[in-house]
């Protein structure tokens, strides 16, 4: 019987990457204190994890999980398209970040920042969320926003981007927006609903950058 194919994704390792044997990712991890990987039964789900942190998988099981029942679904109802979505994508963990909030319903793009370097997707989720209660707030409006990240939705309610991601000359711009938009946080107040759009239920957010 042939062997089961794995991916290896290496977050923190020398190199940091993606890898397609267990002897390539040792050779990663080797020598490299508080290494971060984890292995995935497909390329698809290796690159999704990839541009995530490593922190979004610690302590959980890689594997695929099944799709939903109808049954299941109807527990979640339906979203509410009187609403924003936002989302971000980042090519590596550091790596190219942007972010960007859309209209639920139609799509259409509000706005877009980016991209940015040496940054991390969950710093991107953040970001947009707190944009896009700003814009909300700008336009006197009663609509919610929808985020598919449950790390930055924690983040915003506690007014603090909790990154471990480290400065550098690179992402010092985007240190300096991580500080306005935490600052803005504090000194505003809102009613802007924030909802967790169940991706399971219906499927990629509609800012979703396409990217997975």
């Amino acid at each position: 019987m042939a062997k089961k194919e794995k991916f290896y994704v290496v977050w923190f390792g020398n190199p940091a990457g993606i890898f397609g044997s267990w002897e390539e990712c040792q050779r990663s991890i080797k020598g490299v204190k508080g290494a971060q990987y984890m292995s995935f039964d497909n390329f698809a789900d290796a690159k999704k994890a990839y541009n995530k942190e490593y922190a979004d998988y610690k302590g959980k099981n890689s594997k695929k999980k099944k799709s939903l029942t109808s049954e299941e679904k109807k527990k979640f109802g339906e979203p509410n398209l009187y609403s924003i979505a936002v989302d971000a994508a980042s090519s590596g963990n550091p790596g190219k970040m942007e972010y960007r909030g859309v209209d639920t319903q139609t799509h259409e793009q509000l706005f877009h920042q980016g991209p940015f370097m040496d940054g991390t997707n969950n710093v991107g989720e953040f970001l947009a969320l707190v944009h896009g209660i700003a814009y909300l707030k700008e336009k006197n409006s009663d609509r919610m926003i929808y985020s598919d990240s449950r790390i930055a939705i924690g983040w915003v309610k506690k007014k603090k981007c909790n990154t471990k991601l480290k400065r550098t000359s690179k992402n010092d711009s985007l240190f300096k927006l991580i500080a306005r938009a935490e600052a803005w946080l504090k000194k505003n107040d809102y009613t802007t609903r924030i909802l967790k759009w169940e991706t399971k239920a219906w499927g990629e957010i509609p800012a979703d950058f396409g990217r997975k």
